[in-house]
């Protein structure tokens, strides 16, 4: 297949993709504009079903959350890139001993990489977890927490 027919497949691929994204996003629009209540109602069940506590909406303690586990995932999903980029790198090597030990020396990175961010991704939800147990819950007995002030 020559380099002319690929990039016009590659084109008609993208535009079918992108017609499908536009069909998927535009299926709860106009439609039907109940969509994001019904959604958003059957969610607040299952939440209460569960035992979750959905009436309170978001807290700066949430939306800090919620930014640190993003943060933590993008990072982790490059150290993955790296960890693939790695081992690429050490299969087509071919028996060359520097790029063998380059693509050994970026494994290494790449897992001590992943080991970090999962270690700073669980001391950021137990200090948050316990900043919103202790602050905006009023800890799991409000009458210990109260007395421990006095």
């Amino acid at each position: 297949m020559s380099s002319k027919h690929k990039k016009i497949n590659l084109v008609i691929i993208l535009f079918i993709l992108s017609l499908a994204a536009v069909n998927f996003c535009s299926a709860a629009g106009p439609l039907k504009p109940d969509v994001n209540q019904n959604i958003y109602n059957q969610a607040q069940k299952t939440g209460d079903a569960g035992g979750y506590d959905t009436g309170t909406g978001n807290t700066l303690f949430s939306v800090i959350q919620i930014g640190i586990s993003a943060f933590l995932g993008l990072i982790g999903v490059i150290l993955l890139i790296y960890m693939l980029y790695a081992g690429y790198n050490w299969m087509t090597a071919r028996g060359d001993e520097e790029k063998v030990t380059k693509a050994k020396d970026t494994l290494n990175r790449a897992i001590i990489g992943a080991i970090i961010i999962i270690a700073a991704y669980a001391i950021s939800v137990f200090i948050m977890s316990k900043l919103e147990q202790g602050t905006l819950k009023g800890g799991s007995n409000p009458e210990n927490l109260n007395s421990a002030f006095e």
